[in-house]
């Protein structure tokens, strides 16, 4: 583990960086076909999928790209998912951003809360102008949880990705700083 690492603590969760420790967990939700229908990878089957991914979060960290919090509940420590970002780009000062969720953990108001904690830092730490979700049409799901967050659909990008075999348009859907501080005005949090 990073010394230098940054944890972020909410209501119910604790958002950490995620260890090779935490690979079996992170195989039995990335081996999840529901799980994984957008993720843009075919779903995990051994535990070296689970390391390599763990892998590419220390890699994206210690080339300062993107940063990958593991989400675990605060009465247990085990990760049931991740949320960070990723390609950030300092020089423009924006970043996309990415999550998933264990299924046992659906529809419980989990990756709401990690997202708003994440966004969150993201702006107040990484002085962030922008942030992007990349989003497939058929995640309809993670739209509507974008959208929570007062994302702007942007538009439609056309075959922008390759993953598993075939060509995915993706929706660009982006919040800005500015927004940011008129709803956390709004809402008081300012």
């Amino acid at each position: 583990m990073s010394n230098y690492f940054p944890v972020i603590k909410t209501k119910r969760l604790i958002l950490r960086e995620i260890a090779t420790e935490d690979a079996s967990n992170i195989l039995k939700y990335l081996s999840d076909k529901e799980v994984m229908k957008h993720y843009g990878l075919e779903p995990f089957t051994t535990v070296e999928d689970a390391l390599n991914e763990i892998a590419w979060y220390k890699s994206i960290l210690n080339k300062r790209s993107g940063i990958r919090w593991g989400i675990t509940l605060k009465e247990q420590g085990d990760i049931i998912g991740s949320c960070g970002f990723l390609n950030q780009v300092h020089d423009h000062y924006r970043t996309e951003i990415g999550y998933e969720l264990a299924r046992d953990y659906w529809g419980n108001g989990i990756a709401n809360e990690a997202l708003d904690a994440v966004i969150k830092y993201g702006f107040t730490h990484f002085n962030l102008r922008r942030i992007e979700a990349l989003i497939e049409p058929a995640n309809v799901a993670s739209q509507k949880l974008i959208k929570k967050h007062a994302f702007v659909e942007e538009g439609l990008l056309r075959s922008y990705e390759f993953t598993c075999g075939k060509f995915n348009d993706l929706y660009m859907y982006s919040l800005l700083k500015q927004d940011f501080d008129r709803l956390q005005l709004h809402a008081g949090n300012i």
